[in-house]
């Protein structure tokens, strides 16, 4: 039995539908990478997992038990770093751990014990006591971290948890999620890729509210139709462009100058055939010299793109519609959310 489902769960505001009918599963111990566009629908459908917000229509159970009917229950299961990190810049780091280890009913001597291994996991001893608000951003994510987990939570739900930091930064933060994710189920949000790519063995996307893939990210991008290539010839653009797409193997092709002048095309073939055979033998028929031609490696980028870009499109040409913003003014001692828009 999956850890997490999520069965035709809606959310609305107003006229708004933010979350529309997502249905996806998550098992023990898997770390998934969650995925979509702004406005896509990824951080209400956090902020219903953690119960910051109630579901319209469909079902959250953790574990077999509905958040309905066990809401106390499985909100203690969860550790959630929102995309906001919401600390208290006025407290030290150790003590704002602290104050969330109480929040969450933990007693002291538990705190005191789970400090010492949150503090290690999250390399944060050169911090604990100073100041939040003199922190860089890296070391506050890591402090964000760390009372996330500080309850030794089966499922950790990181919500864009790399967003604004350095390249460096990032690197330190994937470790630690990758170290995370051994120990618990993960749900992660990002827009960068390769962060995805290094930690999550499966990756959900949604779109306009809707999940559009759902697999392991390997077979997703393997999976997808139509090769990419890549080819540099001389030879009037317009004309090139024309010939390659007369070609069987074809689906589609845009040209452009390349650096040298010559005409820089990207082909993309139809269904899973590969057109360099018959673009190569079209060259040498017109005439055109030909400086490059190579396929491209698939990537998760590619998938993304496929799957959002065009029905981006498709809705910018009716109404625009995206995620409404709710800000994250949580009480910390009630856990509710006031300001949903």
């Amino acid at each position: 039995m999956s850890l997490v489902v999520l069965t035709d769960v809606v959310k609305t505001f107003g006229e708004t539908v933010a979350v529309d009918e997502v249905s996806f599963s998550i098992d023990r111990g898997e770390v998934v990478g969650f995925l979509g566009p702004n406005g896509a629908g990824k951080t209400t459908t956090m902020r219903l997992l953690t119960q910051y917000l109630e579901p319209d229509a469909g079902s959250i159970d953790i574990d077999g038990m509905s958040i309905d009917e066990h809401p106390t229950e499985l909100r203690r299961r969860i550790g959630y770093l929102p995309e906001t990190n919401p600390l208290y810049k006025e407290m030290l780091a150790g003590e704002y751990i602290t104050f969330m280890g109480k929040l969450r009913g933990m007693g002291a001597e538990e705190i005191r014990a789970r400090t010492d291994d949150v503090v290690a996991q999250t390399a944060i001893e050169d911090v604990y006591y100073r100041p939040i608000n003199q922190l860089s951003k890296g070391y506050r994510q890591r402090v964000g971290l760390a009372q996330a987990i500080l309850s030794e939570p089966e499922i950790l739900i990181l919500d864009e948890p790399t967003e604004g930091l350095d390249p460096n930064q990032r690197v330190e933060i994937r470790s630690l999620i990758t170290h995370l994710g051994t120990e618990r189920t993960v749900l992660l949000s990002t827009h960068v890729m390769q962060e995805v790519q290094r930690t999550c063995s499966r990756v959900v996307i949604i779109n306009q509210g809707r999940v559009v893939a759902d697999g392991d990210v390997e077979s997703l991008v393997s999976g997808q139709s139509g090769a990419r290539i890549t080819v540099e010839l001389e030879g009037a653009e317009r004309e090139i462009v024309e010939a390659l797409e007369d070609l069987a193997s074809v689906a589609s092709a845009q040209a452009g100058p390349g650096p040298t002048g010559r005409t820089r095309a990207v082909v993309r073939g139809a269904g899973n055939d590969d057109p360099r055979v018959e673009i190569s033998a079209l060259a040498a028929e017109r005439g055109w010299p030909l400086w490059e031609l190579h396929m491209e490696q698939a990537s998760l980028e590619d998938l993304f793109r496929d799957l959002t870009v065009s029905s981006d499109h498709d809705a910018a040409a009716g109404a625009a519609v995206s995620e409404p913003v709710v800000e994250d003014t949580t009480d910390a001692r009630t856990g509710s959310v006031e300001g949903a828009e």
